[in-house]
């Protein structure tokens, strides 16, 4: 009976082999990916591609891992190897929720500093995701609101706008910059990159240079090059 208990005890605990949490430090991995395009979201001066299938892939894993953990906790018979090893995996689901809660809170960011523009703008609306651009939408409208109540209705009529374009001033609705110079970090070699027809560069693997955003934009995207 004893030797049944034991074995029914043994299938019931997580195998202490399983991997728990993928550490690797290559590039391929999810995390590394997560925190690459977390750095290059907050240098770039615009909204990056939406990264939705990694964020939900990455969600699902520590939801997994924590469940996991939790079942481990919950084991009477583990040994303190195993113990050990719970907070290691513990350590390293923290984390990857600060990189994740800091990855959307710079996309957060973004949206709302640029909401009005976004609604404006079909291009930069194929970036971001449909949760994003309705939070935009919401934002861009209390802002709206809020202007209109609080200053535009006392107004004249002709100057009460928000989208008005006067001449020699700043436009009134806010927009990314895409002029703005950042470092940028050749993870392979790149295509030649004319900034007019006298000047061209050549970016070579682990080549920094720095140059205006929107010459390097279509490079990050590809994955040709990296922020720094």
């Amino acid at each position: 009976m004893a030797s049944a208990s034991a074995s029914a005890s043994a299938r019931a605990r997580p195998a202490s082999t399983a991997p728990i949490l993928d550490t690797r430090q290559d590039d391929e991995s999810p995390i590394s990916q997560l925190t690459r395009h977390w750095i290059n979201e907050r240098h770039a001066p615009d909204i990056l591609p939406a990264q939705e299938d990694l964020l939900a892939s990455l969600l699902d894993h520590i939801r997994r891992q924590s469940d996991a953990v939790q079942l481990l906790r919950g084991e009477p018979s583990a040994s303190e190897e195993e113990h050990i090893r719970i907070m290691l995996v513990q350590m390293e689901v923290e984390r990857v929720k600060f990189i994740v809660r800091s990855y959307v809170r710079t996309r957060l960011f973004k949206i709302e500093k640029f909401a009005r523009f976004i609604m404006t703008d079909t291009t930069i609306q194929t970036r971001i995701t449909t949760a994003e651009r309705a939070h935009a939408s919401r934002h861009a409208h209390l802002t709206d609101r809020h202007f209109h109540t609080s200053v535009l209705q006392s107004l004249p009529e002709t100057q009460s706008h928000l989208d008005d374009t006067p001449i020699f001033m700043p436009p009134m609705i806010t927009k990314p910059d895409d002029s703005r110079a950042v470092f940028v970090h050749a993870l392979r070699n790149c295509p030649p990159i004319r900034f007019h027809e006298d000047l061209t560069l050549e970016m070579k693997r682990g080549h920094i240079s720095l140059m205006p955003f929107s010459f390097i934009e279509q490079l990050l995207v590809r994955g040709d090059v990296e922020l720094l």
